[in-house]
């Protein structure tokens, strides 16, 4: 792919909006232009490069292959010229957008995210919650806490936080039966969402094969956040991570009556575009959670620590 001498950046920003919208009326309109001269400003760019970037289709445009490689490069450039152009006008504000899945948001991040406010009280917060997986090479968005195992192209993650799981439910339910004293126990009560895969992990690691799971109703809640209130409420027994509902168990709402932690190979990581890893808000950003997952950890381990020397 060779490129002249000069580079049409007027055209390189109509394709990065075309390529982020997947239409050309849609780029016209954030960009104040025709239809037809978003047209001319890829047709100038792809005699350029010599190369066709768009597959042209009825009521559709996709990227070509060529493209796709283009496509977060250019965005990358794009948002460091933004953020040169910020610095250097000495804006005072910076909008830092945040894209997390749903029980990270509520169950971590939303109690916490006040102390990097006040760390960082120039910079604008704004948090997404969603399970939708966006392009973070495109999208508006500069972090996201995504949920799996790590690996995605293009994309610098860091580990926060291992999906650890166990089963938790409110002490009244467990005084109801006599108490919980061993796994087969959890099976004299209501199990929230018995399809779950992580109660077979479990009741297999706790020694405990012989169970009804797959004959009892289905339920299906959504996500961790409403199981646990379900779980509070005496609803049954729901399949936790408990680094999420620390304060819940510390004032009794919740009580996890085994020591036992199995975990999937999955975890909360910390994810951004690799070309933006030297963009001062995501390095603040950064530092913030990680020193934040150093200080829990190191206060779940001392909690631990003195209760088993009790």
């Amino acid at each position: 792919m060779k490129l002249s001498k000069q580079v049409p950046l007027n055209a390189l920003r109509v394709f990065e909006a075309v390529a982020r919208h997947g239409s050309f009326t849609r780029t016209g309109a954030e960009l104040g232009m025709t239809q037809t001269a978003v047209s001319y400003q890829i047709k100038l760019l792809e005699e350029n490069i010599g190369e066709p970037l768009f597959l042209r289709r009825p009521r559709q445009i996709t990227l070509t292959d060529v493209g796709e490689q283009l496509a977060p490069k250019v965005a990358e450039a794009f948002g460091m010229l933004n953020e040169a152009m910020a610095e250097a006008r000495g804006d005072t504000q910076t909008m830092l957008t945040i894209s997390s899945v749903p029980t990270f948001a509520a169950n971590w991040l939303a109690r916490r995210l006040g102390s990097f406010q006040l760390a960082h009280p120039s910079m604008a917060v704004r948090l997404d919650t969603s399970d939708t997986m966006f392009d973070l090479a495109r999208e508006a968005i500069d972090v996201g806490i995504r949920s799996g195992q790590g690996e995605w192209p293009g994309i610098r993650a860091e580990l926060l936080l291992k999906t650890t799981f166990t089963p938790m439910l409110s002490p009244r339910l467990a005084e109801s039966i006599g108490g919980v004293h061993r796994p087969e126990d959890l099976l004299k009560l209501r199990i929230i969402d018995p399809g779950d895969p992580w109660w077979e992990q479990w009741f297999e690691a706790a020694g405990v094969r012989k169970h009804d799971l797959a004959t009892r109703t289905r339920s299906r809640l959504g996500s961790q956040s409403i199981e646990a209130t379900a779980a509070m409420a005496g609803q049954g027994v729901a399949i936790l991570t408990p680094a999420f509902f620390a304060e819940e168990i510390a004032y009794g709402r919740l009580y996890q009556p085994f020591e036992l932690m199995c975990d999937d190979g999955r975890g909360y990581w910390l994810a951004y575009p690799e070309g933006r890893r030297n963009v001062a808000k995501i390095k603040a950003f950064r530092a913030w959670i990680v020193e934040e997952m150093r200080a829990e950890n190191a206060s779940r381990k001392s909690t631990q620590k003195s209760i088993s020397g009790a």
